[in-house]
């Protein structure tokens, strides 16, 4: 014998509101057994979900896109930066720059590697202390590195940066999306549960696999267990 399951993905969610929300001419011809007020609610709640999935989906495919786009970006902005502290570290051991102004950049004076670079998040960290820490240093005297010269870093940071501001807010959009179907889920659950019960009502006493197909008209989903065939 089959058992009926809830929806466990938002698209299923999604097909079993709308399987709800378009029956009203059969609410009608027989006899409106499912309270209208149910109906309404399914309806409101299959336009709400399915304009948070439609909105979930838009940003979370320009999010993916993004994501692509920014991947050279900060390779080359992490290049620059590594590169120029590994000439400023050159410097230092051929006495051309005083190892105590590497506190200017956020290291330490007895420093000799550079900081780990590999995420967007340590070039966020680093490339701004680095390209500070170049000018304050010009400023007090100190000779420019010239390979590459800070101009360079600012460039490939700058370009870097934008795009990576960019991708932070389509992630926060992407999550709050998310927030919307999460804080609907609990209502539509709900809703399916009470129609799809009272739709069961209405039919129990019909033979079992017509009460099955009957059901089914209004999204109700039934499973075969494990031993059984195929889903019904």
């Amino acid at each position: 014998m089959p058992y009926r399951r809830l929806p466990k993905t938002d698209a299923a969610r999604l097909k079993a509101l709308e399987a709800i929300a378009d029956n009203n001419v059969v609410y009608t011809v027989e006899g409106r057994f499912i309270d209208r007020d149910a109906v309404a609610q399914a309806q409101r709640l299959y336009a709400q979900m399915s304009d948070a999935l439609s909105q979930y989906r838009t940003c979370m495919r320009t999010q993916v896109r993004y994501s692509k786009r920014i991947t050279p970006l900060q390779h080359h902005a992490m290049t620059y930066v590594s590169h120029f502290l590994q000439v400023l570290f050159l410097a230092i051991e051929r006495g051309e720059v005083e190892r105590k102004w590497l506190t200017l950049y956020g290291l330490s004076a007895e420093q000799r590697v550079v900081p780990y670079l590999k995420t967007s998040e340590a070039v966020m960290e680093w490339a701004p202390k680095v390209i500070e820490g170049e000018k304050r240093r010009i400023k007090q005297g100190g000779k420019p590195i010239l390979s590459p010269p800070i101009g360079a870093v600012i460039t490939h940071f700058d370009v870097f940066k934008s795009m990576y501001e960019a991708q932070r807010q389509y992630q926060a959009r992407t999550t709050s999306a998310l927030a919307d179907i999460n804080a609907l889920r609990p209502a539509v659950d709900d809703i399916i549960l009470r129609v799809w019960n009272m739709v069961e009502k209405h039919y129990e006493n019909e033979p079992p696999e017509t009460r099955f197909n009957l059901c089914r008209r209004f999204g109700v989903v039934y499973y075969y267990r494990r031993h059984e065939e195929r889903e019904c």
